[in-house]
């Protein structure tokens, strides 16, 4: 093909492919399948790869791709972004329309009535057709570049349709927003992970624009409305009804639901159906927005310092407290643990709004026998945790089918188990709603002991996608932590050093780390001490663990679940793979293993040759046990750098004090 039929059908294939996302996210009347979109997607793709000088910046697979941002730049914007004054009562709107004929002196004044979307303000400039940058609110004066994260928004043409009125240059305003089953669906996989979800669409629809990283942006189900031209070269058509016809014309999305008002009547019967629908809606508003028609009226009037004088907003009465369970979700915590999540119609409950509330556990799903679908009565339990009351009937309703807790986990899949009334996820060492907390528990003094690794390196370490299992740590590179916040080369050594050192380990310490439900230091290192290798203890039994002196129905259940689950054991294979050593246990009946039998030991100040949980090891090791308080039953007080008032009572009791050295000599076999 050559350059000139490349070219043209690049344009070809660009003109259709707007086309078809004009028809979907602006009008949603499509005229193809998605397989026949994807194949001239494809197709448009393959072009321009073969010929990377021929893409152009408004070509529709240029919508992501830019590097994250440091920060937000400001910008100011070409004409004040001004906020609409509020009311909320019938009376007031009607003083609104008085003042309107009154100013203008005339006696019938025409306005257009259109849905008050709840979502977030932007400044949209187009240059000959193509979109050129984009901005939040912010100020009203100045706000943040948000351009690159709008051309992700598909509903936003990147070039305007080219009407023979088409301004060389325009200054849109609009409104992001997120339709409520996607913000449901985006709630629910948050919920699922353990993440915090979002309190409502609004802020889902604010907090996703204003990211950094334009990929996360792309991932989110944001869409558009425009409402008003804030500035054009050319003429400004003459009514805001022919304002909004233009923009349509141009490509741009516009209110569906809006109207031509001749009397204050007619906006008032507006106002009054649209709240009517409001539930009906497949989108958030919180009002109707009236202005005057007449373009040349609005310039009479002019604006006061933040507000037009030519407009108002008509709010609907809050929701309050009923509202309707659209969706229940299964949230994973960071222990694993299940917990069922209604997901509401945001409704404002004590002047906040809430979208979801806790159902805490299966049982009490079943007690209050709620279902999606069904209307509820929503509080506030302490004012603080949003909670279902109570379900409300409605007369008539057909209900669903009773909620059920899944078998699997929503997150990774592994099995679920039951514990009394909780569930949890047995995929422990593999699921990401617990890895962090997993990795901080398996890195801990008690466990592994990887000093350095803590919160904030773990979380860099999951979020940039390094780790991913527990077994992932023993893969990291000194290259890949220098690439993280806060790590230099001496940092990144130290840490590849206490990895390193943390492979070789005791099978109660592994034990302890693998975080299995309900397995502690003690009962780890029972079980250590009782199947002796890790090999034994992975092929044991539920009623073997029974018959462990100190492991009940509740413990054994734990263990079993967790070793048979295929997900660990992999996790637990590639630890070994990846040169994980165990260290034998030492034999029972060892002469130095219970030299310290029936002696209490207390600590206090610092240790130079140990740590705290060090030191403690050692004497449990050798049978004796560590008190955090002195008492006349302490056999020993052990006494550091800078000690407290531990060594003051020990020698008022006549507890013998010893040093450092001195406990060395003790705890170090002949």
């Amino acid at each position: 093909m050559s350059r000139s039929h490349v070219e043209q059908r690049l344009a070809a294939l660009r003109r259709e492919i707007r086309h078809h996302d004009h028809l979907y996210y602006t009008k949603d009347r499509p005229e193809i399948s998605d397989s026949e979109y994807d194949r001239l997607f494809r197709e448009l793709v393959d072009l321009e790869t073969a010929h990377p000088d021929l893409i152009t910046s408004d070509s529709p697979t240029q919508r992501v791709g830019a590097p994250p941002l440091a920060e937000l730049a400001k910008v100011p914007h070409e004409k004040p972004m001004l906020s609409l004054d509020s009311i909320t009562d019938q009376d007031d709107v009607r003083a609104f329309d008085t003042r309107m004929k009154r100013e203008l002196e005339t006696e019938q004044v025409v306005y257009t009535a259109e849905p008050k979307f709840d979502g977030l303000s932007v400044e949209l400039v187009y240059e000959d057709g193509r979109f050129v940058r984009g901005a939040t609110r912010g100020d009203g004066t100045v706000g943040e570049d948000v351009t690159i994260n709008l051309r992700t928004i598909r509903a936003l043409p990147l070039q305007l349709i080219p009407e023979p009125a088409l301004p060389a240059h325009l200054v849109v305003r609009g409104e992001v927003y997120m339709r409520l089953d996607e913000f449901q669906t985006l709630n629910r996989r948050m919920t699922e992970r353990g993440e915090e979800a979002f309190a409502n669409p609004r802020n889902a629809a604010a907090g996703s624009l204003r990211q950094l990283d334009s990929r996360i942006t792309a991932s989110r189900p944001l869409t558009l409305t425009c409402y008003d031209i804030m500035a054009l070269s050319g003429q400004v058509p003459p009514t805001h009804w022919d304002e909004l016809d233009a923009l349509a014309a141009w490509g741009l999305p516009v209110p569906d639901h809006r109207r031509r008002c001749r009397s204050i009547d007619e906006v008032l019967s507006f106002h009054q159906s649209t709240d009517a629908m409001r539930d009906s809606l497949p989108f958030e508003i919180d009002g109707v927005v009236v202005k005057l028609d007449r373009r040349d009226w609005q310039d009479r009037l002019g604006s006061k310092s933040r507000s037009p004088r030519w407009a108002i907003a008509y709010k609907f009465a809050p929701r309050k407290e009923i509202t309707v369970i659209q969706d229940i979700a299964v949230s994973v915590g960071r222990t694993g643990t299940l917990t069922p999540l209604a997901l509401l119609k945001p409704v404002e409950v004590g002047g906040v709004t809430i979208s979801r509330a806790t159902l805490h556990n299966a049982d009490e799903v079943a007690r209050k026998d709620v279902r999606v679908g069904d209307t509820v009565k929503v509080e506030r339990a302490g004012d603080v945790i949003p909670a279902i009351a109570e379900r409300v009937p409605i007369p008539g309703e057909v209900r669903r089918d009773p909620f059920v807790m899944p078998d699997h986990c929503p997150v990774c899949g592994s099995a679920v188990a039951r514990e009394g009334a909780y569930f949890y996820c047995t995929g422990q060492t593999v699921c990401v709603a617990q890895l962090k907390g997993a990795i901080e528990h398996f890195a801990s003094k008690s466990a592994l002991n990887i000093d350095g690794m803590g919160k904030k390196t773990v979380a860099q370490l999951v979020d940039a996608g390094m780790v991913r299992n527990l077994a992932d740590l023993y893969s990291l590179t000194k290259d890949q932590l220098l690439t993280l916040e806060g790590f230099a080369d001496r940092s990144a050594t130290l840490l590849m050093e206490s990895i390193e050192r943390s492979k070789s380990v005791t099978l109660e310490r592994l034990l302890m780390g693998l975080g299995i439900r309900q397995v502690g230091q003690h009962i780890a290192k029972v079980l250590a001490k009782q199947f002796g290798t890790l090999p034994r203890l992975m092929a044991a039994t539920q009623d073997e663990f029974l018959h462990v002196r100190e492991i009940g129905p509740e413990i054994s259940a734990s263990l079993t679940s967790f070793f048979s689950e295929a997900r660990n054991r992999e996790v637990i294979e590639r630890l070994v793979e990846r040169g994980l050593t165990i260290a034998p246990p030492t034999a029972d009946g060892a002469a130095d293993s219970q030299t310290l039998a029936g002696k209490t030991f207390v600590f206090t100040g610092g240790l130079a040759g140990y740590s705290r949980d060090q030191a403690k090891q050692l004497v449990e090791g050798r049978g004796g046990q560590v008190s955090s308080s002195v008492s006349k039953k302490t056999s020993y007080v052990v006494a550091g750098a800078d000690p407290g008032s531990k060594l003051d009572q020990a020698r008022k009791l006549g507890v013998m004090v010893l040093t450092e050295t001195e406990f060395t000599d003790l705890v170090t076999p002949a």
